[in-house]
């Protein structure tokens, strides 16, 4: 994990104390709401339905158990004893006063973190496979990429304001664990024929109203040229961006106005006229930040792997545990675990304070202090023994925390919605609450299976990804779900595309039950839902989620 240096920890202490200022100003009437709202921004300070909300940033959602504590100290003292993880891999807190946020700040800084640009029309958090270094299929650890990118971006003059946000994925394995091509700029890391590491480029990614993939612009850029090529990328965008209207400011409206080809153009004669050189990646700078993620030093004592079989065949509840949130890990003996957030009932991505104090204690014990965020909103602990997946398991369970529904129908993906959020139109955390209530009796017969809910267009909760999806608007001052089908995350992304007509809330979960219904009836062995719908088009899931009643 990267550690800050003097110049980090003088840079946010810096600014901890500018912003301490600017909010003893606002409280005294110095700065008005207009001017503050800026200010408060940039510190990822939202005002929301019935309080502050406080963006915390977790780059590339790595924490450590300091961290995570340090969290759940906050959401005690600060907050209302629990906290919110995001689709960016971050931490929101929802009922934050605005004398009490200069005191958050200085307690993140005191563990190193902050919440600078989660706001913004800035770079956002950079996010990447939760299973970074540990997984199997990776050619190397992404998080160093995703670093240097952090530090490059940081308060970046030429783009401090851009036209709009501006979002970042890195993936480094075969199987896309980032969401990459749904990002303004999406990275994928490969080798060449010569061995050498490099990317390749995609632009123009991203949901709300206008919900498009990115493309690829360049097949390979050399990683000594990765900064230059982004810059030049991010000054395309920045000179060509719309500026006079907040629905087409994004890239991805630039990259589908021009279109793919004459943008990597713009692009390519960018970088070929900039100085390459100045922004070049030197080999020393690459590997000190690859020292900062290196694997820890594993216990090396064989497994007892006969232990862990006996309580997988004398327990059917663990077994189906390590069938769904458990990972092969690239380390012989050791296992990748994530941690589930979304007992049916609960509010998805909602964790306490008790349960991230178990989680940083658990961190300890099993997995090198070390945690990860994941965007589907779970935890992961990257350094489990095998032999201590039951212990794990078990702690787990006691806490609320023993869900054994990894990429199952009820890990639903959901945004807060109007329950916080003061862009939302509709609710989706008592929807998401009722779906899974509704569905988890059927779980284990329907597998792999993903439902992602927004409660506005601006899809935070990724519904045009869902196999299916659900977005809420408000007509005529009543809450309805429009349903979209067939969308995937992944290496086939795909965006999903609107069924018919809304759904009433109350009617929801019987609507969800007879497309899955429908889909069981359809779907060859092996196939998920999106290659299903893929192979037998919307007619009978349109016909089926209609069906007179």
């Amino acid at each position: 994990m990267y550690r800050y240096d003097d110049f980090d920890h003088r840079f946010i202490d810096e600014r901890v104390a500018q912003y301490r200022d600017q909010v003893r100003r606002r409280l005294a009437g110095q700065l008005s709401e207009d001017e503050f709202r800026p200010l408060r921004l940039m510190n990822g300070l939202y005002l929301q339905l019935h309080a502050y909300m406080l963006r915390i940033a977790i780059p590339y959602g790595t924490l450590d158990s300091t961290k995570l504590r340090k969290l759940a100290h906050i959401t005690r003292k600060y907050d209302r004893g629990y906290g919110h993880f995001t689709t960016r891999q971050n931490l929101q807190l929802h009922w934050i006063k605005l004398e009490d946020t200069p005191d958050i700040l200085a307690e993140l800084a005191s563990v190193e973190m902050h919440a600078i640009q989660t706001s913004g029309n800035s770079f956002r958090n950079t996010t990447t496979d939760p299973l970074a270094g540990v997984a199997a299929d990776e050619i190397e650890d992404p998080r160093p990429y995703a670093e240097i990118i952090r530090q490059w971006a940081t308060l970046h003059p030429e783009f401090s304001f851009l036209p709009r946000k501006f979002k970042i994925a890195v993936s480094a394995s075969k199987e896309d664990r980032a969401a990459v091509k749904m990002h303004d700029l999406g990275l994928y890391l490969h080798k060449n024929e010569q061995g050498e590491v490099g990317f390749e480029v995609l632009a123009g990614g991203g949901l709300g109203r206008t919900p498009l993939l990115a493309q690829t612009i360049r097949k390979f850029i050399p990683r000594r040229d990765l900064l230059s090529y982004i810059e030049a990328c991010l000054r395309v965008y920045n000179q060509y961006g719309r500026r006079d209207n907040l629905y087409k400011s994004r890239i991805k409206i630039l990259v589908q106005s021009l279109g793919a080809k004459k943008y990597a153009e713009e692009v390519e004669a960018e970088w070929l006229a900039s100085d390459r050189d100045a922004a070049a990646l030197p080999e020393t700078y690459v590997a000190e930040m690859q020292s900062a993620f290196t694997l820890p030093d594993y216990d090396k004592r064989p497994v007892d792997e006969a232990a862990l079989q006996k309580a997988i065949a004398g327990n059917p509840a663990f077994a189906r545990w390590v069938k769904h949130n458990v990972h092969a890990h690239k380390v012989p003996g050791h296992a990748v675990v994530t941690i589930s957030l979304k007992e049916v009932g609960k509010t998805g991505g909602d964790c306490s304070a008790e349960q991230m104090d178990l989680v940083a204690d658990l961190a300890d014990e099993l997995s090198f202090g070390e945690v990860r965020v994941a965007y589907e909103q779970n935890l992961v602990l990257p350094h489990v023994r095998r032999d201590a997946l039951f212990e794990l398991w078990q702690r787990l369970d006691a806490a609320g925390l023993g869900s054994s529904n990894i990429n199952q129908i009820t890990d639903i993906i959901c945004c807060p919605g109007m329950d916080y959020c003061s862009l939302a139109t509709a609710r989706s955390i008592p929807v998401a609450q009722r779906i899974a209530e509704h569905m988890a009796a059927k779980e284990d017969l329907i597998g792999a299976f993903n439902i992602k809910i927004s409660g506005c267009i601006n899809a935070c909760g990724h519904h045009h990804l869902g196999h299916i999806g659900i977005l809420g608007v408000d007509k005529n001052g009543e809450e309805v779900y429009q349903i979209t089908l067939g969308g995937d995350a992944g290496n086939d992304a795909a965006i999903g595309t609107i069924a018919g007509p809304s759904v009433k809330s109350d009617e929801v979960p019987a609507a969800i039950d007879r497309l899955v219904d429908a889909y069981l009836k359809l779907r060859q062995e092996g196939e998920r839902f999106p290659e299903t719908y893929r192979r037998v088009g919307q007619a009978p899931f349109k016909e089926a989620l209609y069906a007179p009643r």
